[in-house]
């Protein structure tokens, strides 16, 4: 099915020169990098037939926690697959994704182990594709190396030599373009001691979609070149989707009262940082960049993730509550789509959190109030 012919790739993408290689482009897209018939993808008004009944990536969906000891070997194989969806209701738009999902699935290795990556583009995709690793020692991070045109595979290997939380992205002519419609993930590298353990873990992909109509708009938006340039984004949204986890939606996330969870956020962008705050709650342990290793910041209310970065964060959960995952920049989530609801349940313990306290108040034996 899919043949491994990377010169012809590259002769297909029309990849010449240092600065295509890289990924950048220096002039607008033509219709033959983006597959469609001008330089902004056509809109309809009315949705289009969808590929898929989500392309939200299950934040639950998170490979177990490192807990050998020695490094191991893996087969890695990540499929690039350009779908319809829904932003949301009665709004569809044509993502780029790998496996089907945004974020791409998340990989988890340990310092020291080896990747063989496979990379396959099937045959009706409209375009080239390709994956660079932040992880990976070498030309693009592997970019090059897996740039697929369509019905072609092509692959790398590389050790996983130093430990932290990275994105993977597309990065052929016009990344941008390819990152915003969801090509985008995240690689975890532990530290051989691993982490420390907690009881639930999430793994949520932040980023901007830059279309031709406005937020709520119903009918198919098409990709608007000239927003992104601007970087005037429709919408800012967790895994590819508005509001996608919340009781409208696809559900909260659930928790018990006094487990200890732990969030894995990519800032795919392609354009804005984030600022990563969970309200009622408070990162009790920061890892800054991605950066598993000392130092680790406390009680961090607000983070910041650029994009192309990562962020891991620990939270206690001593008390029944919604917390709400959002970027601080709030227009993001009151206007744009950003927003992802942790449910904890349990029972109510006053002597920290009261929400419906004795209005009249009492007094000590002098009769000041208390």
């Amino acid at each position: 099915m899919f043949d491994t012919t990377r010169r012809r790739t590259l002769e297909w993408l029309g990849i010449g020169g240092a600065a295509s290689i890289a990924g950048c482009a220096s002039q607008a897209p033509t219709a033959e990098d983006t597959g469609a018939s001008t330089s902004t993808a056509q809109s309809t008004s009315t949705p289009k037939p969808t590929d898929t009944d989500r392309v939200a990536a299950d934040p639950a969906d998170v490979p177990d926690p490192i807990s050998r000891s020695e490094s191991t070997h893996h087969d890695i194989t990540l499929t690039t697959e350009e779908v319809v969806a829904e932003i949301e209701a009665g709004v569809t738009f044509s993502y780029m994704t790998f496996d089907g999902q945004v974020p791409g699935p998340m990989i988890r290795v340990r310092q020291g182990d080896t990747v063989s990556l496979t990379l396959e583009n099937p045959p009706e995709s409209q375009m080239g594709h390709n994956v660079d690793f932040h992880a990976v020692y070498g030309t693009g991070g592997g970019a090059v190396a897996t740039t697929a045109a369509p019905g072609e595979a092509n692959g790398m290997e590389f050790q996983a030599r130093y430990p932290g939380a990275y994105i993977y992205h597309c990065a052929v002519t016009n990344l941008d373009y390819h990152i915003s419609s969801g090509m985008f993930g995240m690689i975890v590298v532990e530290l051989p001691e691993g982490l420390p353990p907690v009881d639930k873990e999430f793994y949520l992909g932040q980023h901007e979609i830059y279309t031709d109509k406005g937020v709520g708009e119903s009918g198919h938006h098409g990709f608007s070149f000239e927003n992104m340039a601007n970087e005037q984004p429709t919408y800012v949204v967790f895994n590819g989707e508005k509001y996608p986890f919340t009781p409208d939606r696809y559900g909260t996330l659930s928790v018990e009262q006094g487990e200890r969870v732990r969030v894995f956020l990519v800032d795919g962008g392609p354009n804005y940082s984030s600022n990563f705050h969970p309200i009622g709650n408070v990162w009790s342990k920061g890892y800054r960049d991605g950066s598993l290793e000392p130092p680790i910041e406390k009680h961090l209310q607000t983070a910041k993730v650029p994009p192309g970065s990562c962020f891991v964060g620990e939270m206690e959960t001593p008390v029944p509550e919604r917390i709400k995952l959002v970027d601080h920049a709030l227009s993001r989530v009151a206007r744009r789509g950003l927003l992802a609801e942790i449910d904890v349940a349990g029972e109510e313990r006053p002597e920290i959190f009261d929400p419906n306290p004795d209005t009249a108040g009492s007094e000590d034996e002098e009769g000041s109030a208390y």
